[in-house]
């Protein structure tokens, strides 16, 4: 199917850009090349120091230079494109981590009252586990907007973000907080029988990792999984290539934006392998909960979602995926402009409302 319009009309502004960056780091690599061939050596040598201290000096601040601009782009865009969330009651609490740095979470309640303990989902942000955050303005409107729709109350978890903190701290994390759920269930106002477990992208990586962690462990009751776009595979061996012919990208530019992700997230690149890295490597998925998959026609990562569905059902769980014709990795995030945004957001809310029966 093709692309939608709106999504298209941004692609083909995407790919003017990519293209007019590389004819720019090209040129301004043939200039380099150009004055350092009439260098002497001691001045090469002494400019390819000054080079080197400015590119670990930059390196170091690389992430929160990266993070600021993203976080303000965020605002804009879901100003333009996004639905504000409604007003519902938030809290933050401290959870304590062992071994780890503690965790900041944001607990958004539904406005209506509830005749007994409310169903739960603990969600996990998306952002190549080196962006987002409860504070950024999408995300924030999407938990908003989930916990009043689907009337749960949603655990937002503020994992630590990578390269700073890397794998598997966002996993002990993220178990830390279903641990911590269940233990306060009752303060909560939450019921430990009907918790749900949610991510996008990465974040999908990361609860997919807390249902296998939460199975090698104390076995706290979850009922569900609600992974979207998610990247469960980090080996890329299941990634689908297909959409990048279909858009005309480039492999290259897919390529170094999984080794970036990759490396960022583990550091080591052969931890791909452990299972909790990787979900969809695990030797088996039984016993998991049930698990609602959503992919999107147009992104790499579709085949993690497709193969893992698989892998779950082969192993005796019940597990539906569902592709979006025409749609990109972050549809969910332009519900005012998208018709198909809106959609994907009243199948989670249909998904998590299961929680209810």
């Amino acid at each position: 199917m093709p692309l939608d319009p709106y999504f298209a009309a941004q692609h083909r502004a995407h790919i003017r850009d990519l293209a007019g960056q590389y004819r720019q780091r090209m040129l301004h690599s043939a200039r380099l090349l150009w004055a350092n061939l009439g260098r002497r050596p001691a001045r090469q040598k002494a400019h390819a120091e000054r080079r080197t201290r400015a590119a670990r000096a930059a390196k170091q601040s690389t992430s929160e230079w990266k993070r600021k601009n993203a976080r303000a782009w965020d605002a804009k865009l879901a100003a333009r494109v996004g639905i504000p969330g409604p007003d519902v009651p938030t809290e933050d609490h401290i959870v304590s981590v062992t071994g780890f740095p503690d965790v900041r979470v944001r607990v958004y309640r539904p406005t209506a009252d509830a005749a007994g303990p409310t169903p739960a989902v603990i969600a996990f942000f998306g952002g190549s586990f080196q962006l987002g955050g409860v504070d950024w303005a999408s995300e924030d409107a999407q938990f908003r907007s989930r916990t009043a729709d689907a009337a749960v109350v949603t655990i937002a978890v503020d994992y630590a973000l990578a390269p700073e903190h890397r794998f598997p701290t966002p996993v002990e994390q993220g178990y830390a907080v279903l641990a911590w759920a269940h233990e306060n269930a009752e303060e909560l106002g939450i019921d430990p029988a009907r918790i749900a477990l949610n991510g996008v992208s990465s974040g999908g990586n990361i609860a997919a990792a807390v249902a296998l962690a939460n199975r090698r462990r104390r076995q706290h009751p979850v009922c569900l999984q609600v992974l979207e776009v998610p990247t469960l595979d980090l080996t890329g061996r299941h990634l689908d290539l297909r959409p990048l012919r279909m858009m005309r990208v480039p492999y290259v530019f897919a390529r170094r934006e999984l080794v970036s992700v990759v490396t960022a997230y583990l550091g080591d690149r052969s931890r791909a392998r452990d299972e909790l890295a990787s979900p969809l490597r695990s030797r088996s998925l039984r016993g998991l909960p049930p698990a609602v998959i959503l992919t999107a026609e147009y992104d790499v990562l579709r085949g993690d979602g497709v193969a893992f569905a698989q892998a779950l059902r082969e192993a005796g769980v019940d597990a539906s995926a569902v592709e979006y014709k025409g749609a990109v990795h972050d549809t969910l995030d332009y519900r005012a402009v998208v018709p198909l945004a809106e959609r994907w957001h009243r199948d989670v809310v249909t998904a998590l409302r299961t929680l209810h029966e």
